[in-house]
């Protein structure tokens, strides 16, 4: 009592704020008690929304419980099996938001601003008036019997796609491809940039240790040639620069097997891939398996490899609403006036300030955190765009916004500036993050 006492006079005692929260499947969540403050009110809606399942994944979560906790002998083998199976509309999570030092964390903790959000009990039910805590499967054996017993744990959701992604010691994350047509309010992407950074390490030293631990599995799995050997103990010393790691991300498979994916996020479901691979220079790439290589054609993934390697063809759109593109590439009457209304209409080509908005909106979105706009404060506008397109898809009755990516920009109509480039553009260099005219 006497320590709790002097901590709590140091200021080392978290302020605690017990609350009581609603769910939905379909994603609401609804504050039954807690804080009045609307700020602790918002940290606890945030958190439960971000580390809660809903929709597919909801279903798939209530499910799973249940198919492991059964001790009947039916078996699930397929989707329709997994079907049949009940799921109650709502949840109740009683927990407690902990504001300053918390000390040693204890059961599901969210980290948030200031503090944590700990989740305790969670109920379910069906119409809001009867409330059933699940049992909790803690059992290993019981747990491995339940996803041999049962073939449904190996059917898969559909995949959205796979991912290349390069994190930087200095902080940045690069994604290829991009993830934002997952979601429009790029809650995916923050997921998904957050569980990169827990994975490589948020801090230099765990940064270092996270490095180690892959290369002494590699030590570990033996077979090795004395000069493979070699390589991962020396590599063992080295501090990268930048990581690289591959992920897959499905929609929620009908079950979730503990054994597969890698982190769930809403309705979706992250795989880690092989591959991994890490730089010393940011420019030469190593695989984690053999250190003492090197990779070649920059390192993607086979399957992202093929998708860059689409034929592509390269359009110029210019402000003033013209259209252009390489002499060589065949198109029909019907591709150039799909490329030239598609395009037009989409950039605001022609329209000085539409043209204006879709740049800055466009050069913001690309370049991420490289800039700093202040509010209301325009940007250089570019006077044409270089945008590369699968020849695929021309012809098709999706919109091409939807499948071109934006690569250079001119401001002058001489000078291109590849939007790729490790440089800023020249012309954006006052909006550069860090200037001191910012």
């Amino acid at each position: 009592m006497g320590e709790a006492k002097r901590r709590k006079q140091l200021g080392l005692m978290p302020t605690v704020f017990p609350f009581s929260a609603e769910l939905g499947r379909g994603g609401e969540v609804r504050l039954v008690q807690g804080p009045e403050d609307a700020a602790q009110r918002a940290l606890i809606e945030k958190a439960l929304r971000d580390s809660q399942s809903f929709g597919a994944a909801w279903d798939a979560e209530y499910r799973t419980v249940t198919v492991l906790s059964s001790r009947g002998s039916e078996r699930y083998a397929t989707r329709e099996d997994v079907e049949r199976i009940p799921v109650p509309a709502l949840r109740q999570i009683d927990g407690e938001l902990a504001l300053g030092s918390a000390g040693k964390r204890m059961g599901a903790v969210i980290p948030v601003e200031g503090g944590s959000v700990r989740l305790r009990d969670q109920r379910h039910s069906f119409e809001g008036e009867t409330w059933q805590t699940l049992p909790t499967v803690r059992d290993p054996q019981q747990l491995v019997r339940g996803l041999q017993q049962h073939p449904a744990f190996d059917i898969k959701g559909e995949s959205l796609g796979q991912f290349q992604v390069d994190h930087w010691l200095e902080g940045r994350i690069d994604v290829t491809p991009d993830v934002g047509e997952l979601d429009e309010q790029g809650e995916t992407l923050e997921f998904f940039e957050t569980l990169v950074r827990e994975f490589h390490g948020q801090t230099l030293k765990e940064w270092i240790a996270a490095h180690r631990e892959v290369l002494e599995a590699q030590e570990e799995e033996g077979d090795l040639t004395p000069e493979r050997r070699e390589a991962l103990t020396a590599a063992l010393d080295e501090v990268p620069v930048a990581r690289r790691s591959f992920f897959e991300i499905r929609r929620s498979a009908p079950l979730q097997s503990p054994l597969m994916a890698t982190a769930y996020f809403r309705d979706l479901e992250f795989y880690l891939l092989s591959g991994a691979a890490y730089t010393l220079d940011g420019d030469t790439w190593h695989p984690y398996e053999a250190p003492d290589a090197e990779i070649e054609g920059g390192g993607l993934a086979p399957e992202l490899a093929e998708f860059f390697d689409l034929n592509m063809i390269t359009v110029t759109v210019h402000s003033d609403g013209r259209v252009e593109w390489d002499e060589d590439d065949e198109l029909s009457e019907a591709d150039i006036r799909q490329l030239q209304t598609d395009l037009t209409e989409s950039t605001g080509a022609g329209n000085p300030q539409a043209w204006a908005e879709w740049n800055r909106t466009m050069l913001q979105e690309v370049l991420g955190t490289e800039l700093t706009v202040p509010d209301g404060e325009p940007l250089p506008v570019p006077v044409a765009v270089r945008l590369d397109i699968p020849r695929d898809v021309l012809g098709e009755d999706n919109p091409l916004s939807q499948t071109y990516m934006e690569s250079e920009v001119t401001f002058d109509g001489e000078h291109w500036r590849d939007l790729y480039s490790e440089e800023v553009p020249e012309e954006l260099l006052p909006f550069a993050a860090g200037q001191d005219s910012n």
